[in-house]
């Protein structure tokens, strides 16, 4: 996961966390840059805990500054962990690492803070107290680092999960119930005790497909669950039937025959989507709060390349959509294709490579497609009469008002304002009007991508006592848009992204070069150790195959993360205006996929003069 993505996650659901810096044996690895980085870019109070030993393919172990021991990994895939006296040429760095790791504990401790300050050493035990309580009170963040493929340093990470982190029953975890009279939604705490007193409630958080059928995972929130028990979906209060219930050891299972809350279970043979809340209690329908999922921001046509696949093909669409909720399928019936969506080149092409894999089903990607957006370009005053007579009742409303679009911060959010007085325009009608706005800023009026960034502000009106219906209202909404899409200026906002590109310092100046010729805006470079960190923020539509240039740039030695750029703290893609040439390049190629011009047009033209 991205560094930038993991803050946006943690910051979100306020989880206490330790940072684990992996691939310590890599050329180049060192933990100092990932510290700048979480106390520099992401604000946090972090210090080392562990102490790499040995640089790139000599690491070897870690430094265990707290206990003040070398802890090495011996054997076979690192299975043998040694302790040890610190090395001699490493006890200086170790007790400068030790004694800031004390100072930024202090910062967040009252009790090691107090030691600090009357200059009092503390000892192992209240060291260990200390990292527990600021870390479950997300004060500070312990970074521990090993190599995961060489199985060094993974088991002491395992131990500091266990005791520095909180277990379940010392998290408040929360569920909403709507109330059956008032349709309101309230919210309650789950109760953590590890017992059959409360009803059960549980999140099925992950979907696999096992050789036993479809395997589903459970977080147990609250009560208790049995195998063989029947329990209620919320979504829909449809039943199932719990047949096995297991509980999982990386790829090895154990059959049991009740998981408590806290538990994390997995089940077969039961039907439902990732992120559904299950109960025992079939008269209240909780929901636990469930993952962010943001909107995919690219596309992609997708087909078998043997017809007698179809049947795989569906099969593994359907298991893929239950499976990830940011991989979403549509069919395009104008085009007479199915579209898959995600989050990204490498997110789609993954999937077709397990269609091939699992199901058997080879398959072709078309050209990547960027979800845009489409807003207007200035404020645009509308004054709309829409007024429909038939041999029956007829339809009236008037509008009066501005379209105006939104700031940066906000250009993909549609926003609807009451700004009138009196009552031209019954209170009651406006919920007609939001309708009509909801339906039509589905598709604008450049290549029938989502209309955002935009605020419909109503500032006047007129209705009849009869012939204002709620028909009428949408149709007055919808119609007046429609003229808003022929008078006035639209543009297209393109998603932008955070790329990160890690490169030997010899080759800054031509990844640099090709980062501009891709309109990326350079925000922050970086040198360490013979490699060069660069930053910037590009169009998504700028950075597709930029892969196999960056191979071929840096001789193979380069590469790049990417992930979609965000405004302050919102959770969502940022997006920003393309340029006049981009928009017409985008239009262009979505008229000639659809079919609304010839793409030999230009040429013809040309071809006569």
């Amino acid at each position: 996961m991205g560094r930038d993505a993991s803050e946006d996650g943690d910051s979100r659901y306020k989880v206490p966390f330790i940072t684990f810096i992996n691939k310590m044996d890599r050329t180049g690895a060192t933990p100092l840059r990932a510290i700048d980085g979480l106390r520099h870019k992401l604000n946090h109070n972090a210090a080392l805990i562990h102490m790499p030993i040995g640089k790139d393919s000599a690491f070897k172990g870690i430094v265990d500054l707290v206990e003040e021991q070398a802890v090495y990994y011996e054997g076979e895939d690192g299975l043998i962990v040694r302790r040890d006296e610190i090395p001699q040429e490493l006890r200086a760095q170790a007790r400068d690492l030790r004694q800031e790791m004390i100072e930024h504990i202090a910062n967040g401790d009252e009790l090691i803070g107090e030691q600090f300050i009357n200059d009092i050493n503390p000892t192992t035990t209240e060291l260990h107290d200390a990292i527990r309580r600021t870390v479950v009170k997300r004060a500070f963040v312990p970074v521990l680092c090993g190599t995961a493929l060489k199985n060094k340093g993974v088991q002491t990470m395992i131990d500091a999960v266990v005791r520095y982190l909180p277990n379940p029953s010392e998290v408040e975890n929360k569920a909403s119930v709507k109330d059956s009279k008032t349709a309101e939604e309230k919210t309650f705490v789950l109760d953590p005790v590890r017992n059959g007193a409360k009803p059960f409630v549980g999140l099925a958080f992950k979907l696999e497909a096992g050789k036993y059928g479809q395997l589903t995972y459970f977080r147990v929130y609250q009560g208790e669950l049995s195998k063989g028990d029947t329990i209620y979906a919320s979504r829909d209060g449809r039943k199932v039937r719990v047949q096995r219930l297991v509980r999982m050891h990386a790829a090895d299972m154990e059959d049991i025959d009740k998981a408590y809350a806290g538990d994390i279970c997995a089940t077969f043979g039961l039907d439902c989507h990732s992120g559904e809340t299950f109960s025992s209690d079939q008269t209240v329908a909780p929901h636990c709060e469930s993952m962010h999922i943001p909107e995919p921001v690219i596309s992609m046509s997708i087909k078998p390349l043997n017809k007698k696949d179809g049947d795989n093909f569906i099969k593994a669409l359907t298991r893929f959509t239950k499976e990830d909720p940011t991989f979403r399928r549509e069919y395009n019936n104008e085009a007479k294709e199915t579209i898959v969506k995600g989050m990204g080149e490498l997110h789609l092409e993954i999937y077709a490579q397990r269609m091939k894999s699992e199901f058997n089903c080879p398959v072709e990607l078309g050209k990547p497609s960027v979800a845009y957006r489409e807003c207007v370009a200035g404020p645009y005053k509308f004054h709309f009469r829409h007024k429909k007579q038939t041999g029956g009742q007829g339809q009236f409303g008037e509008i009066e008002g501005v379209i105006d679009p939104l700031p940066a911060d906000k250009n993909t959010e549609v926003e609807f304002t009451d700004e009138t007085f009196g009552n031209n325009i019954p209170k009651n009608l406006f919920p007609a009007l939001k309708k009509g706005l909801d339906q039509i800023v589905l598709e604008g009026p450049l290549m029938k991508s989502r209309i955002a960034g935009i605020n419909v502000r109503i500032q006047d009106g007129a209705t009849h006592a009869v012939d204002s219906t709620e028909i009428a209202m949408i149709n007055t909404m919808m119609n007046m848009m429609r003229e808003a899409f022929e008078k006035t200026q639209w543009i297209l906002l393109e998603p932008i992204m955070k790329v990160d590109v890690t490169t030997p310092s010899e080759f800054q100046g031509n990844v640099v070069t090709s980062l501009t010729q891709r309109n990326a805006m350079i925000t922050s470079t970086d040198s360490t150790e013979g490699y060069t960190s660069i930053l910037c923020e590009c169009p998504l539509s700028d950075m597709f195959g930029y892969t196999s240039q960056l191979r071929s740039l840096t001789e193979g030695k380069a590469e790049f993360s990417m992930e979609y750029s965000r405004q302050f703290t919102y959770p969502i893609p940022r997006y920003a205006p393309c340029s006049a040439a981009a928009q017409d390049a985008a239009v262009r190629e979505w008229q000639i996929a659809t079919g609304l011009i010839d793409p030999n047009e230009k040429a013809k033209k040309k071809g006569k003069r």
